[in-house]
């Protein structure tokens, strides 16, 4: 190894990284193999590392932009219930928490719900941002995602999630448990109305968030290498007292042990989705747009072409 990639090389990796964090606006950023990334070729590459396929923590309007349909979505107006019910403080204020939380991500809470079109279809979306407070479940996230819910019952769209989460919102205590329970009667009502509701994991999906609302959904996909449970792995291993096998809680661990359906590249979810869509909703080809051609659509009961998807 020669003084070159032993110390010249870091040093500018870590230089790069420094730059790339504290300045606002900065052309490059770093993955967490430490690559450096150009931001424009990120972004074009639907925010997912070229070099290890790590899929980036996104913002719910990028997340939108690259789902919906000529990145053409509204985004809903949600209700907005009392900021700090339990006037929280533990090292900081919790009111001073969310003010930091929506001057950093422009938006009012975790959770945002849009509408618009997937390859023809009319759907409504929603997702987390975990930049906001960890994507955490507070009284607003959870009359977002309800209102979500409604929306799509009103105008029998189907409705996809995007979880992102560290689970429920501790500054609230059992005002964010409630959320458990009610989204779970939220998503009762959406099936009780025949509606599909996919559920896409992105990383992380744990706590009361999939203990909830995320893995009741009629198709749960994920993103690869997704970080998928309920407590996390150090906390599993204390209480059985037992060494996890590696991958434990991955994606693909848990899509092989049953617990998801699939697991697809962030590239592929609008085709995977739509065609899924078009399945569950029985599309007849002629329905399809020219321009939306790429969706096969087929008449099949879905227990017949499930093994093809």
């Amino acid at each position: 190894m020669n003084w070159i990639t032993k110390f010249i090389k870091p040093k500018l990796k870590k230089l790069f990284k420094k730059q790339s964090q504290s300045i606002e606006g900065a052309l490059w950023t770093t993955c967490t193999c430490q690559e450096l990334i150009y931001k424009e070729d990120l972004h074009k590459n639907y925010f997912v590392c070229p070099k290890c396929d790590s899929h980036q923590k996104i913002s719910c309007v990028d997340r939108f932009k690259i789902f919906f349909d000529n990145s053409q979505f509204e985004i809903l107006k949600t209700p907005s219930p009392p900021d700090d019910p339990l006037n929280f403080v533990d090292t900081k204020k919790y009111i001073d928490r969310l003010s930091a939380a929506r001057k950093l991500t422009n938006q009012d809470d975790a959770i945002m719900i849009a509408s618009g079109k997937l390859k023809g279809i009319n759907v409504t979306v929603g997702a987390q941002n975990f930049s906001f407070i960890g994507g955490s479940v507070g009284a607003a996230s959870g009359e977002a995602f309800i209102h979500g819910v409604q929306h799509a019952i009103d105008n029998q769209n189907p409705f996809i999630f995007f979880s992102c989460s560290g689970g429920q919102r501790m500054m609230e205590s059992a005002i964010a448990l409630q959320q458990m329970s009610r989204t779970v009667l939220a998503v009762n009502e959406l099936k009780n109305n025949n509606l599909p509701y996919i559920v896409v994991l992105t990383n992380p999906t744990t706590g009361g968030v999939s203990a909830s609302y995320v893995m009741i959904g009629d198709l749960l996909i994920s993103e690869p290498k997704a970080t998928i449970g309920f407590s996390g792995r150090r906390v599993v291993e204390q209480t059985i007292g037992e060494t996890l096998p590696d991958g434990f809680q991955t994606a693909e661990y848990v899509k092989e042990h049953g617990g998801i359906d699939m697991v697809i590249s962030r590239k592929d979810l609008r085709n995977t989705i739509g065609t899924l869509l078009s399945i569950l909703l029985k599309i007849k080809k002629s329905e399809v747009t020219k321009e939306d051609a790429t969706i096969e659509a087929i008449e099949e009961p879905i227990q017949k072409t499930s093994e093809a998807v």
